[in-house]
Formats: structure tokens, sequence, C-alpha cells
């Protein structure tokens, strides 16, 4: 009598019984799972698994695709290894990185040691094509790490050669397509065939791979010019190749000689002198009529403290930096606007009393003394507790808040007496060449880490929070980022592997049969790839004591 598994899919709420070993795409099939397009990957026991995954054990399943962040990951990742094999196939010997997102799509760097021309583009993209159309199966090896390690660097690919030998686990996976070799850490898609919409296109002196929208996903996500989130990217990544931390490998190799603290100490000088030059264009530009200072950016950019740091600096060229923040002038709770699931939506426009905040605005550039509002996060209303603002002859307005790039904030201050900062951490280390870190995730370990040792909430209730947040940024903070006069990068090579001991605790709390068990797992394995950094490599000024405490400024 042949074994069987028992199935419980939780997409129709059924069970069945299956051949032990049976595939998740066979489960699929036979289940007749309706989804609105065809799956990516599945959930299975709340982790992230690839359709080819195989069932040994009884297993609760969730079919996802594209619409799902998980689904997302998956489709791209699989597009990128398309991308890696059709440069591999035409330009053999040349390096592709694949770098960051950007305008809605994946900007890669090809060097080809000449310019990238529109012939190349197409001719790239219709050996995409190809290789899509011959349904190819992506397909996953598990070897001893020294033999995968030894497969890397006869590939030429030394990025991932560096990265697994300074992780140190016994055993590592690659990939394969069409006898092409990468490594993606993560689900990929059963074959080509199930990738079935993209664009490549030449942007600056790269290449941008666009991808389906998530929410229409017939259709492209829609392309969005981000000229100085480009810039500010560049920039960080020809700083990063020239001191040698351009990926997680090379970190690590830092990490292993002990000379970590110089990374920390580069980074932290990089950041304070880009503060300082901010500081030297809005002193420049107050003479001639500046008076506000906007600085805006979405949940766990660093706000806060890079506020106070250009306090500092700005006194430094004798101005007098008077600080608001646009969170002081929230409405009362009952009267903040609901989101689409029916929450306080607390990252809207309208959550802030704009008729009031403009009315003491005005009040306060006219010279007046003007009583500031304190937000009461308990109550959910503002009070007064004899706070009161007056310019003097050499004061600036300082504001802070996510809505500050926003131009229905301000309408009555001309643009020319208003200098908007954008703060956000662009995150620009990778894993290897091909694997970049995201920016989103990112920001989540660092909010994880603050709501939990400042806000008293778990990890799983951050997790569980992220989703409405992201939501919020979306529609109230990105549209509006190239509104900046400058854009601030509060993100540091090194500032995972200093995260990792505190954040891994906090993830590893979270039970495995909750929804939030998903990113928890899927960050723990992503943070494996770091080695530990002691925190106290990091000076109180750090940005990044804003989330681990000690820091020089209290929130």
């Amino acid at each position: 009598m042949q074994e069987t598994v028992r199935i419980y899919c939780k997409n129709n709420d059924s069970y069945q019984d299956f051949p032990i070993g049976v595939s998740l795409l066979e489960v699929y099939r036979t289940m007749e799972v309706k989804l609105p397009h065809a799956p990516t990957c599945a959930r299975v026991n709340n982790k992230t698994e690839p359709l080819y995954y195989t069932c040994y054990h009884p297993k609760t399943v969730e079919f996802i695709g594209i619409s799902d962040p998980s689904g997302m990951r998956t489709y791209v990742r699989s597009l990128c290894f398309v991308l890696a094999k059709a440069v591999k196939d035409l330009y053999p010997g040349k390096r592709l990185w694949i770098e960051h997102s950007l305008s809605k799509g994946y900007y890669c760097d090809l060097d080809l040691k000449r310019e990238i021309t529109t012939e190349d583009v197409h001719a790239i993209e219709t050996r995409m094509q190809e290789i899509i159309g011959a349904d190819y199966p992506f397909q996953t090896f598990e070897e001893q790490t020294e033999d995968v390690i030894r497969i890397f660097n006869k590939n030429g690919m030394e990025d991932k050669a560096v990265l697994l030998k300074t992780v140190g686990e016994v055993y590592s996976r690659y990939n394969a397509l069409d006898g092409y070799i990468n490594c993606f850490y993560g689900a990929l898609l059963p074959s080509t065939k199930c990738i079935y919409l993209f664009k490549l296109q030449k942007y600056n002196d790269g290449l941008l791979l666009r991808v389906p929208n998530p929410e229409q996903p017939d259709e492209l996500q829609p392309f969005v010019m981000q000229k100085k989130m480009r810039t500010v990217l560049q920039d960080l990544l020809k700083y990063q190749k020239a001191i040698g931390v351009s990926n997680v490998g090379e970190l690590n190799q830092w990490a292993e000689k002990g000379e970590i603290s110089k990374i920390v100490k580069i980074s932290e000088a990089m950041q304070e002198r880009n503060i300082a030059q901010m500081a030297d264009e809005i002193a420049a530009r107050y003479v001639n009529g500046l008076r506000v200072v906007l600085i805006s950016g979405p949940s766990s950019s660093g706000k806060t403290t890079f506020c106070r740091r250009l306090d500092i600096q700005l006194m430094v060229k004798t101005l007098d930096p008077i600080n608001i923040s646009l969170d002081d002038y929230y409405v009362s709770r009952e009267e903040t606007p609901l989101d689409e699931d029916g929450a306080y939506d607390y990252e809207s426009l309208y959550a802030i009393d704009l008729k009031q905040f403009n009315i003491d605005l005005q009040r306060i550039l006219a010279g007046e003394e003007v009583a500031l509002p304190t937000y009461d996060f308990k109550t959910g209303s503002r009070v007064y507790r004899g706070n009161t603002v007056q310019l003097k002859k050499n004061s600036i307005l300082v504001m802070e808040g996510i809505h500050a790039m926003n131009p229905t904030l301000l309408p009555n201050i001309p643009i020319e007496e208003m200098y908007k900062i954008y703060v956000s951490a662009l995150t620009s280390i990778s894993l290897d060449n091909h694997n970049w870190v995201s920016t989103t995730d990112n920001r989540l370990i660092r909010r994880i880490v603050r709501d939990y040792y400042f806000r008293n909430y778990s990890a799983k209730e951050t997790i569980s929070r992220w989703p409405s947040v992201r939501r919020g940024e979306d529609k109230w903070i990105f549209p509006f980022q190239e509104n900046a006069d400058a854009t601030f990068n509060s993100a540091m090579p090194y500032e995972l592997a200093a995260l990792r001991r505190s954040v891994e605790p906090m993830l590893k709390e979270i039970p495995p049969m909750t929804p939030e068990y998903t990113d928890a797992y899927r960050l723990l394995r992503f943070l494996r790839y770091f080695q530990y950094i002691d925190i106290q490599e990091l000076p109180n000024t750090s940005l990044l004591r804003e989330f681990l405490g000690g820091g020089l400024y209290p929130d």
C-alpha cells in the first residue's frame, strides 16, 4: 500500500491525501486551487517554498502569486536569473550588477567597457524572451560548501564564493538554468515559462528591469523617473567600491580581519560630511531669504537623529534652528481618517490639522510668540504644555514629518523660502553582484528593534503593522521624494551586521503558527549572511543609535 501524506490547503480550506513526496505544483493542480493568476510559490507551514518543493510529512499550504510580496520576490528573483543568463550568453566575460530597486524597477549596471546602446538592450531582451520560451527548469542543488565555492570560483563568481566562505556553513545551495550556474537566495519559479511579463530599457548609463504591477498583474509597474535618487545611490556605490565594501562578503572580510571599526568610522564621517554640506547650502540660501527647512522620509529612515545632527551643523554656521514636529499637529484620534481596513490612518496627510498648522506657521514667520502643541499618543489629543517659539534674528525653522515634501502642506510659503531634505535608508550594499539588499527590509529591521526597545511592541506586532505602513508610504511619501532639494542616505554598509544580534532574538519569539512567522523566518535566514558587529563600535552620535539606544540624541 502506497504511503500518503495529508495536505491542508488554506486557499480552499480543504484536506486531501497525496502520495508521499508530492510536489506543491501537483498539489495545486490536483486540488484545483483558484487564484487570479498562476501561483509563483507557496507558504508551507508559514515558510515560503518553491512550487517544486516536495512534501514528505503533513503540511499546511497556501499558494500565492505576485500580488503577495513573497510571490513577487520569487518572480523578480527568477526574472533576474534569466537576465543574468542572457547577458552571459551574449557578452561572455562581462560583469553584470543588479544593484537596487529604482523607478518601480531594478537598476542594473553592465560593464561592456563602452556605452550601452539601444541595440544592446534589444539584444538582451530578445535573448531573455528566447530563454523564457524554451521553458527551461530552474534547478537547485545542495553540496558541501567547499565544493560550491570551487564551482563559483571556476565560473568567475568570486563575489559569491567570498560570501559563502565568510558565512561558514557546512552545506550550501546553488542554482542552474540550462547549464548556467548562479545563486539566488530564495524560492524560484518552476521554469522560465512562468515568466509572462517584463521589459528591459536603457536608464542613464545602465539598464532598468521592469516588472509586473502587483496590484494590476497584467500590467507593468508604472515607470517613475528618479534622477535624484539614482545620483545618490550612484555616488554611494562608487564610494563603497573604493573602500572595498560593495557586498556582504567583503564586509565580512573586514570583520574577520578585526578592522570593522575602520569601516564604521569612514561611514560615519561620510554621513557627517554630507550633513555639513547641506548646512553650508542652507546657510548660503538663508542670506537670500530661506526661512524653512523641511525634512521628510519614510518610517525608520532616521529622520529624528538626522534633525539633531543637522541642528548642530546649522549652529556651526551661526544659525539658530527651531524645531517643529508635524506629529504634534495630528488631529484628535476620533477625527483621524480611516484606511481601507477601517483602522486609523496616521500616514494620511489629513491626519494632520493643516489649518491650525498653517495658522501657527504664519504667525511664527511674522515674528509672533506662538504656543506649540504636543500630541499625546496615549489620549489621542493635542495638549499645550507651555512650549513657545519666537524667531530671533538668526533663527531658521526646521520642520520634520512624513509629509514635508507634499506641496499641499505649505501652500502659502514661496518655494524659494523652503529647503527640502528627503531622508531614506537607501541600502546600497549587496549580498553579491546579482542579489541586492532590500531597502524595505533594512527599514523593517530597524523598526522592529526600535519598537521592541522603546515602544513596547513585539516583533510580531511590528511585522503585522508593516503592510499598512507601506501602503501609506506608497500613497503619501514616495510620490513626492523627487521634490527634495537634497537627499540624505541614512543607510550604512555595516548596519545590518550591527543590528543582527539585537533583532534575532526578537524574531525568534514569533510563533511558527502565526502569519508573521513568514517574514520572521525569511529575515533570520537573510541575516545569517552577516557576521556580527559589536554595537560598542558605534559612536553615540551614530544614526543607528536611534534604534539601538545609547545615543546622544534622545527622541
